[in-house]
């Protein structure tokens, strides 16, 4: 079978199988598995409570050799009752992270072990300043509030109302699970909570896997219907199908005009925003139209003053990840969006780094902004002034160089290839001529490719930074994108989707 041949099968397989997990709504239905993190807080829960905790110490006894350092420790931590995070991967740690959370996240670190039984080597005053809540997004808001009654043992009566409010509701507040485990232990220091921790342990039991594990979120299903859309018209699938895709996005808007992670949360954000905007500008119903202006004002509202966007309210630092996002939806109408477009790839030209790559973002995999900063660049107008062809060129740049000789390509300089990272290079490489590396690329996908149709991969999906959760049909999403991009390519279509 010749490579177009293979592909169309390829691409037909994976389209099927990306749908066989859409429901009558239209939303993608796919379980988040669960990580050691969430299961180590649970453990240390149940072992407080006196409650059964044997699934969740062998989960935690069972992790492959090959899993992530922190995740061991992690570990070994819940399972000694005591642990130390060493120094050394402390700070490898908050490397992988945007350095204006720094703090953040030391403190989260030092919460996790000061929970497993390991307690900080500075006092209390160490967190004032970190642990604050003014300018934050909700989850951090709360996950703040949780880590000061777990680092600092003090809580104000609005710090307590701010956590026991996230207990009052009937399922996991937000779907966050991290964020829900953090306030029990914080409210477990507390006299007269007894009551709301066991109902809330209880909560969190019901998420339970199979393995014992305990996942991040309970779910992320309108990140993966909105990316899902935005793939299967990649891959021209049934106008029927996107359809369904799209009543669900106009349903699931939130009513300041953004989308959440999950249907389980308020909390907007520009990434999922921003998705979900590119693909109903694809679409021409009034629905549609009606939640695209609604959408674009909710990312307009956040837009940083240095033309950036961050990832949830405005006061925070633009990142390069959300603006490639939040521009690549404005490019629908360039001549009405041009300041903000002109503006944008001004402040992506200060962020690139000069590999060609950008700081720290929401995937493990370095290739994930840069291949949405090449299909963003794609998109802008040759007369439009500024970066946008010099942006390009250095991203593609790294892309070629960094290829493995198997035809993929990993999530850092020496990682073995995987799935998720080749799909981004190979949709960043459709952007130039040369054939032969999109070929390899496409090659590799295929030799992952299960009978079902669906693609195996590591995770590249973190949350919170710089942890990695795993949802495994994003693999197949990003799959079936980057085949819809190269056969688009092949029968020389023009496209408008990322």
């Amino acid at each position: 079978m010749d490579f177009p041949d293979s592909l169309r099968d390829a691409t037909a397989g994976l389209s099927e199988y990306v749908v066989s997990h859409m429901d009558a709504d239209g939303a993608m239905r796919f379980p988040c598995h669960g990580r050691p993190l969430e299961t180590a807080l649970l453990l240390r829960l149940l072992q407080n409570t006196g409650q059964p905790f044997a699934q969740q110490e062998r989960y935690l006894r069972s992790l492959p050799p090959e899993s992530d350092p922190l995740d061991v420790v992690i570990a070994q931590a819940a399972l000694r009752r005591s642990g130390k995070l060493a120094p050394e991967l402390r700070e490898s740690v908050v490397a992988k992270s945007p350095d204006f959370t720094g703090p953040r996240k030391r403190a989260l670190l030092d919460g996790v072990f000061a929970i497993l039984g390991q307690p900080a080597d500075v006092g209390p005053e160490s967190y004032q300043d970190t642990l604050r809540r003014n300018g934050l997004h909700s989850w951090a808001q709360v996950q703040v509030t949780a880590l000061k009654g777990v680092l600092t043992g003090s809580l104000t009566d609005e710090d307590v109302h701010v956590l026991v409010a996230t207990q009052r509701l009937p399922g996991i507040w937000e779907g966050n699970l991290l964020i829900h485990l953090f306030t029990l232990h914080a409210l477990q220091r507390l006299p007269g909570t007894e009551a709301v921790v066991a109902e809330g342990i209880r909560k969190a039991l019901q998420h339970v896997r199979p393995d014992g594990s305990v996942p991040f979120v309970t779910d992320t299903d309108t990140w993966c219907t909105a990316t899902a859309g935005v793939a299967l018209a990649a891959a021209d699938a049934p106008e029927p199908v996107l359809r369904r895709v799209a009543a669900r996005l106009v349903d699931c808007q939130q009513p300041g005009g953004g989308w959440s992670v999950t249907d389980a949360a308020l909390q907007t954000d520009v990434d999922d925003t921003s998705v979900a905007l590119q693909f109903l500008q694809s679409r021409v119903d009034r629905s549609s139209g009606r939640a695209v202006e609604r959408g674009l004002s909710s990312l307009s509202a956040v837009r940083h003053p240095r033309g950036g966007f961050p990832t949830y309210v405005r006061d925070s630092a633009a990142e390069a990840c959300m603006t490639v996002a939040a521009l690549d939806a404005f490019t629908f109408d360039p001549e009405r969006h041009r300041e903000v477009l002109t503006e944008g790839l001004s402040f992506l030209a200060d962020e690139q780094l000069a590999d060609g790559t950008f700081p720290p973002d929401w995937s493990s995999s370095r290739l994930h902004t840069v291949f949405r900063a090449v299909l963003l660049t794609s998109r802008i107008p040759d007369h439009f002034p500024g970066p946008a062809a010099g942006i390009a060129e250095r991203a593609l740049n790294f892309v070629l160089r960094s290829q493995n000789e198997d035809g993929g390509w990993g999530q850092e300089e020496d990682s073995a290839s995987d799935p998720i990272s080749t799909s981004y290079a190979v949709m960043a490489l459709c952007a130039q001529e040369d054939p032969r590396p999109v070929v390899a690329g496409v090659r590799f996908l295929l030799r992952h490719q299960r009978e079902d149709g669906g693609i195996t991969s590591v995770s590249d999906s973190i949350g919170p930074r710089p942890f990695i959760f795993h949802v495994p049909l994003l693999a197949d999403i990003f799959a079936l994108m980057a085949l819809g991009h190269v056969s688009r390519r092949l029968d020389g279509h023009g496209h408008h989707v990322s």
